[in-house]
């Protein structure tokens, strides 16, 4: 009842579609283009009797709400976790500083985080018949974003392959799920089961040595076409000069390869942190190693640089 005299007296449009109840994306006067990556947290430890009516307005006191989803039941009940984008990474930022342990009924306190996007799908009941060549050529036609798959026996069924895919984005990778459910049918000629990849999904392929050797590893493109060398370059000393005239401290890096193909090919991992913003920048990049060692922390830098002049509007 306190919901609904709220939804009334505000105004406030929530829509509910597919187990969960969202406000805004866009909100109501909304101009420009979304948030970029990194402006949405995760809260989690939600009390089950507490609904938008206290929790929008206790997370728009830190910051401009671009997007509100609180999860429920097919009963409508809530599912004690929700997700709050904001309209910069900075206010999200200020949202975990801010809220995390934050006490919204005596002795109930919540988990305000960030929110990782996810970029991975599985796709499992795949022929076993199907070889790696058809699988792509299925997945460029039908998908966009694609920027690479391993293709796996299923733990799950006696007869048949597990694919894993990975997106450029979350929304690449939602609407590719979205593009394989309507038509998995025709893809594959059978029902298949596509869903975000679990992660004991993930650990049971590890488990079980279902690590495939080189030639079943798909990178779509080179690390150039994944992020342009052309928008790299430079990226750090601009980066640097921009942190020293707006007075935001010195940026510091961090990098580390987190996987090896016996290829050449090799996963890195970087960040960014800027002491005077409160969200630091990350991000992945696939780089073909040299005898030398340093082309992947060099690129892995650059990427991170680039990415973290997009968050401070250059």
């Amino acid at each position: 009842m306190a919901l609904l005299s709220w939804v009334r007296e505000t105004g406030i449009e929530l829509v509910q579609v597919n187990g969960q109840r969202r406000y805004g994306g866009p909100p109501p006067g909304w101009v420009g283009s979304p948030p970029p990556a990194g402006s949405e947290v995760y809260i989690a430890k939600l009390p089950r009797d507490l609904y938008e009516d206290t929790l929008i307005p206790l997370f728009q006191s830190v910051g401009q709400l671009y997007e509100f989803r609180l999860m429920l039941t097919f009963s409508g009940l809530n599912r004690g976790f929700a997700y709050a984008k904001y309209s910069d990474q900075c206010s999200a930022g200020k949202a975990i500083a801010a809220l995390n342990n934050w006490e919204v009924q005596e002795g109930r306190a919540i988990l305000v985080c960030q929110s990782f996007e996810k970029c991975e799908l599985s796709v499992d009941g795949l022929p076993t018949t199907l070889c790696h060549r058809e699988l792509e050529a299925l997945l460029l036609e039908a998908t966009e974003g694609l920027l690479g798959f391993t293709l796996h026996a299923s733990p799950s069924r006696k007869e048949g392959k597990v694919a894993v895919l990975t997106y450029s984005s979350h929304r690449a990778a939602a609407l590719a799920k979205k593009a394989l459910v309507e038509g998995n049918i025709g893809l594959f000629k059978k029902k298949v089961k596509v869903e975000w990849l679990k992660p004991e999904l993930k650990e049971q392929l590890q488990a079980h040595g279902e690590k495939p050797p080189p030639s079943s590893v798909r990178h779509l493109g080179s690390p150039e076409r994944v992020l342009p060398s052309s928008e790299l370059r430079g990226a750090l000393g601009l980066l640097g000069a921009l942190c020293q005239r707006r007075h935001l401290g010195t940026p510091r890096f961090l990098t580390r390869c987190v996987q090896a193909e016996p290829d050449g090919w090799q996963r890195y991992w970087g960040q960014v942190v800027i002491p005077s913003c409160p969200v630091p920048c990350s991000t992945f990049l696939w780089v073909r190693e040299d005898a030398s060692g340093t082309v992947g922390h060099k690129r892995i830098k650059e990427a991170v640089a680039r990415l973290a002049l997009v968050m401070l509007g250059c």
